[in-house]
């Protein structure tokens, strides 16, 4: 379990760094995706295996309460997207990526921030 998480881990890493140097990689791959439904189901997807594997591994962790709590919050966002429909996921998505110009930089550092502590956690 705890190379699924070091592999999510990793990717939310790399994403952080490609956002902090040229957003428009990631931010233009979402919005040409935008309308297809595999971006909704992937977003539903990664949150549940991620969550379960988080909840799985916590005891085995640094961190054992917060990486819980992380987990089920992951369950929780997963739940909430799959249940809101695809018209409200791509108008949240839509809202994102409007923001994203102004607040874009910032979420890629939070990313490589997040990434880091899972890493940190369950190594």
């Amino acid at each position: 379990m705890n190379y699924i998480i070091i592999l999510f881990s990793t990717a939310t890493i790399v994403a952080g760094i490609i956002i902090l140097v040229k957003p428009e990689i990631v931010f233009g791959l979402i919005r040409r995706n935008l309308e297809s439904l595999g971006l909704h189901v992937l977003a539903v997807v990664i949150r549940i295996i991620i969550g379960i594997a988080l909840i799985v591994w916590a005891t085995k962790s640094k961190y054992p309460t917060t990486i819980l709590i992380i987990g089920w919050i992951s369950i929780a966002a997963a739940s909430t997207l799959g249940i809101m429909g695809r018209v409200n996921f791509k108008r949240l998505m839509s809202w994102a990526l409007s923001v994203a110009p102004s607040f874009g930089r910032i979420g890629g550092l939070l990313a490589i921030l997040f990434g880091s502590f899972l890493i940190h956690a369950v190594i």
